[in-house]
């Protein structure tokens, strides 16, 4: 495998997370540029920089869909990195470089968390990395993948996929929502909030969420669902079935239902969930009060129930993640 740095420059601290950005010939500009400046701006409570991104490839300059860019680092820099995104192409079927592969697959032995934007999924795919399990990518290449790597389970409607160490999401906003994703699981949901404040995105956009095809009407929010959502944000603790949530705006349940899955990808009882178990994370980062406090402070009736939902939803109970994203070893 091609190394042309076999001593690397210090990194400026060896508490960061390090993100090795693999640029390959034909990778598409903007799935590399929008990740990149998430990783490189994201900071903790204190200001502190939170990841170094090192931009890698098999070359010092290596031609993207739109420029060549000069690389400071070769493939060595992956074996110095927690994670390896992997960005698409706009010619995904083309086959790779078998460097590029090698370097995958050289991640996934050493289990580093590997994730991919867009048609990066075929990169992964090629590796032998997502035989077995459920993938996502654009919606446009979701065919492609499916016929090229047939033991593949290919998921077009979701924003993207993530299987422990292994991510996979569809176009190139939907791999910034996955990069988020990645950010609230390292460094907590505030540090999160602080990137997507500073990229101005949206932290609400779940990985389930269905991604906006050709084939759907063009949905925006109308301004009397903004309104409930607002409200929905700042009353948690409030009834929220949908025929509450419905009178609020002068709809019908059944009208409310199909209007909010229609202009969110998801439905009110979903939605209100998640933003429940946000709030949940936030006060569990930044308070002191018991769990049960906490769940009758964003709406659950029953702690138990709270304690469900809320593994269900993370992968971690409560008091696990209170311990992990509180005081974070350095």
């Amino acid at each position: 495998m091609p190394n042309f740095d076999d001593i690397l420059p210090m990194l400026k601290s060896s508490s960061r997370h390090r993100i090795a950005m693999l640029i390959y010939p034909g990778a598409v500009l903007a799935d590399i540029a929008g990740p990149c400046e998430l990783f490189r701006r994201a900071r903790d409570a204190d200001g502190q920089l939170q990841y170094d991104v090192l931009m890698c490839g098999t070359s010092k300059r290596v031609r993207t869909d739109a420029c060549t860019l000069l690389l400071e680092h070769g493939l060595g820099a992956v074996a110095r990195a927690t994670t390896l995104l992997v960005p698409g192409t706009s010619e995904p079927t083309r086959a790779l470089p078998p460097a590029v592969i090698e370097a995958i697959q050289h991640a996934a032995k050493r289990k580093l968390r590997i994730a991919s934007i867009c048609t990066g999924a075929f990169a992964l795919a090629a590796a032998g990395l997502l035989d077995g399990r459920e993938a996502t990518t654009h919606w446009a290449a979701a065919a492609a993948l499916a016929a090229a790597y047939p033991r593949v389970r290919v998921n077009p409607n979701v924003l993207y996929v993530a299987h422990r160490n292994l991510l996979t999401s569809a176009g190139a906003a939907a791999g910034l929502d996955m990069c988020l994703h990645m950010i609230r699981a390292d460094c907590g949901a505030s540090t999160a909030r602080r990137s997507a404040r500073m990229a101005v995105l949206p932290l609400e956009r779940e990985g389930g969420q269905a991604q906006y095809i050709d084939a759907q009407p063009d949905v925006r929010q109308t301004a009397s669902l903004q309104r409930l959502l607002t409200w929905i944000e700042r009353n948690l603790a409030e009834d929220m079935n949908v025929d509450a949530l419905a009178s609020r705006v002068a709809l019908s349940a059944r009208t409310l239902h199909r209007r909010f899955t229609a202009e969110t990808g998801s439905t009110p009882a979903v939605w209100v969930q998640r933003a429940r178990i946000r709030k949940a994370q936030v006060l569990l980062e930044t308070s002191k009060a018991s769990i049960e406090a906490i769940a009758a402070s964003v709406g659950f009736a029953a702690t138990s129930t709270f304690r469900e939902r809320f593994q269900s939803q993370l992968g971690i109970n409560p008091s696990q993640y209170r311990r992990a994203f509180v005081k974070r070893p350095r």
